[in-house]
Parts: structure tokens; C-alpha cells; sequence
């Protein structure tokens, strides 16, 4: 079957089975790959982490990040995934989502941090990217038609297809996502940490602190950020006008400064 016939056969399944999903601010788009092999996609992922980086042995930390996570998952846009959060020992500044909603923190980014809404910044970003499956719309695309459709249509070559998918992933993770897509992250992530009682204004902190942080070494989470680079000066004016315009903010949204340092002496 040729490409064209793949993609014919994908295009009426999705006109069939009504194939559209809700997005941040219940913005609607098409995605060949249905939740169930998104979660399947993530959880093979995740397993290969596990393997290649050395989570960190704290209990308390593990459970801390996903106390923030769960918080910001319960006021977005995608409650219905059984998300997962995860640190990961390694000097990195870095964070990542994975489709399906596993999503990790390198040690080496949070000890940039002073706060627990600068946490909550960047993990409200990163379940942005869960929310808006920016992740596997990157994933389909870099499989390709005729492999898309033998994850979600073979039979036979479904097992060897997910095994493709799960690879393409991994080499994915650290991708660069589009410009639109960052955009949209970086909008929705300062809505849903605030909406979790964190104060926006860490948003602006973080970004100054990552594109500070930014360099040729190493990419940070905010696709390599550079402090000269007039994307990133673009996208901090974008975040301070967006926090600008919800002035004045309630007294009652947190900082966390005072529990966020006492978490950071237990890092490594």
C-alpha cells in the first residue's frame, strides 16, 4: 500500500471514528494516535529511562514533585491520564515530557530554582505540552504514514510498530517543538499554575533564569534558550504581558519559598 493509500485510510478512520481531541482551552485537532497508544508509547519510554538514568533514591523528593505535579494536573485541561513525575539525578538543567504524561526533572535544573512556584512554572509548562499532545503530534509525524497506521490499524504489526514508536521517542525527547507549540506552553503554563495557587510571576523569574542559564553546553528545558536569542527575548515579553494583564493577582497565591529550600539540602 502506498503512502497515499495510508494516508487516505487514516484521514476517513478519522472522519469516521470523530478522532478529535480537546487541547488546552478546549482547542480542537486531529491525532492519528488515540490515548491508549500514547500512555502505551510513554510507558515503554519510561521503562528506558529507568534503565539509562539514575532516578533519584529520595522518597521524599519523588513524592514532593508529584504532590506540584497532581496539583497543576487537577485545574488543567487533561485530567483523564494517570500522570507520572520523576527526578532524575544528573547536573542537567533540564526537564522533559514524555507523550502520555510521564514527565521528569533533572536535579541540576531544580537546584537553579528558588522557589516552589518556579517548580510549578516549568511543571505547568511541561503538562501543557501533555495537554496539547504536542509530543505525539511530533511523534506521528516523525513516523511517518504507513508506520502510524500499523501501530493503530495492524494487527499483526502493532507489537513491532509500538517497539518503532517507543525508539523514535526517545530520540524525540530532547527534540526542538515549534515555535506555535512553545508559544502555546508557555501561555497555558502560566494559566494552570496560577489556577493552582502559585504566583505567575515565578514564570518570568524561571524564564530570566533559564536563558541566563542557556548556552552551548547544554540544552535547558525551554529548548535551549540564549539571553541574546530574540525568540527567547520575544517569548519573556510575551509571559510578562500575559502576567501583567492579570494584575493585580490575589494575595493568597504562593511563592513557597521556605519548603522549597529546605527540599533543596536533600539534593545530592
Amino acid at each position: 500500500m502506498s503512502n497515499l493509500r495510508y494516508l487516505l485510510a487514516i484521514a476517513l478512520s478519522i472522519i469516521i471514528t470523530g478522532c478529535a481531541t480537546t487541547g488546552p482551552g478546549g482547542k480542537k485537532s486531529l491525532v492519528i494516535i488515540p490515548t491508549s497508544y500514547e500512555v502505551a508509547i510513554g510507558q515503554g519510554m519510561a521503562e528506558q529511562i529507568s534503565q539509562q538514568e539514575k532516578i533519584l533514591p529520595d522518597t521524599l523528593w519523588q513524592n514532593y514533585i508529584t504532590e506540584v505535579g497532581q496539583r497543576i494536573v487537577d485545574v488543567s485541561d487533561r485530567k483523564g491520564l494517570d500522570y507520572y513525575f520523576a527526578v532524575i539525578e544528573s547536573d542537567q538543567i533540564n526537564a522533559f515530557a514524555a507523550p502520555g504524561g510521564f514527565i521528569y526533572f533533572y536535579t541540576g535544573l531544580l537546584k537553579t530554582m528558588n522557589s516552589e512556584a518556579e517548580l510549578a512554572a516549568v511543571m505547568a509548562h511541561e503538562i501543557a505540552h501533555v495537554v496539547a499532545r504536542h509530543g505525539v503530534k511530533r511523534l506521528q509525524t516523525a513516523m511517518g504514514a504507513q508506520l502510524a497506521y500499523q501501530l493503530v490499524f495492524g494487527d499483526e504489526g502493532a507489537g513491532q510498530a509500538l517497539d518503532a514508536a517507543i525508539g523514535i521517542g526517545l530520540n524525540l525527547a530532547f527534540a526542538d517543538y515549534s515555535r506555535d507549540a512553545e508559544r502555546e506552553a508557555d501561555q497555558y503554563g502560566v494559566i494552570y499554575m496560577t489556577r493552582a495557587g502559585y504566583d505567575p510571576r515565578a514564570a518570568v523569574d524561571m524564564f530570566h533564569t533559564l536563558a541566563e542559564a542557556g548556552g552551548d553546553r547544554q540544552r535547558n528545558v525551554f529548548e535551549n534558550l540564549l539571553a541574546s536569542h530574540p525568540e527567547t527575548q520575544e517569548r519573556i515579553r510575551n509571559v510578562t504581558h500575559q502576567v501583567e494583564a492579570m494584575m493585580p493577582l490575589s494575595d493568597n497565591l504562593e511563592q513557597g519559598q521556605e519548603r522549597y529550600r529546605q527540599m533543596l539540602q536533600r539534593l545530592p
